[in-house]
């Protein structure tokens, strides 16, 4: 397929726009993740309101809410252009959408790390990939406001 039809095709398809906004929060979140475990918190655990946390989960917390709003900002701008509600809203929305996810890749994370023995590295983008699906569904419904039926690129505004 010549690269103009594919750049065509990604500009007129949402989820696909959404993959990009995804990969582009979720290397925000990587890269960020492996500079702050291997060069920022390098102590096995830290104190965190008078409770240890361990270096891994210290990076991981930083990291998802920098590659947080990385994929809000394309959500809004690339992805769900469309949508009518207030900027405020829809970021309040996305980041208790995003608040959810956290502590569900905190836990699968957290899972991988002590039961699985993987190395936080590794196991950080598992954790991320393995929710990903049900997060497009999600902030299109919830973040945004927008119907199921323009999901594929039928980009029509929505009256809601």
């Amino acid at each position: 397929m010549p690269a103009e039809k594919l750049g065509h095709k990604i500009i007129n398809n949402q989820f696909l726009r959404f993959m990009v906004s995804a990969g582009s929060g979720f290397l925000v979140d990587i890269i960020a993740f492996y500079v702050l475990y291997h060069y920022v918190f390098t102590s096995p655990s830290y104190k965190v309101i008078n409770q240890p946390v361990s270096n891994y989960l210290l990076s991981f917390s930083i990291s998802f809410f920098m590659g947080v709003l990385v994929n809000f900002l394309i959500n809004r701008y690339l992805v769900f252009s469309e949508s009518k509600l207030p900027p405020t809203q829809q970021f309040l929305r996305f980041i208790s959408v995003a608040i959810v996810g956290f502590f569900a890749n905190m836990g699968v994370l957290k899972f991988m790390v002590s039961y699985l023995h993987m190395y936080p590295p590794i196991a950080r983008p598992a954790a991320a990939l393995s929710l990903f699906f049900a997060s497009f569904f999600i902030h299109k419904l919830f973040s945004f406001n927008l119907k199921l039926r323009d999901h594929a690129g039928n980009n029509h505004p929505q009256s809601n």
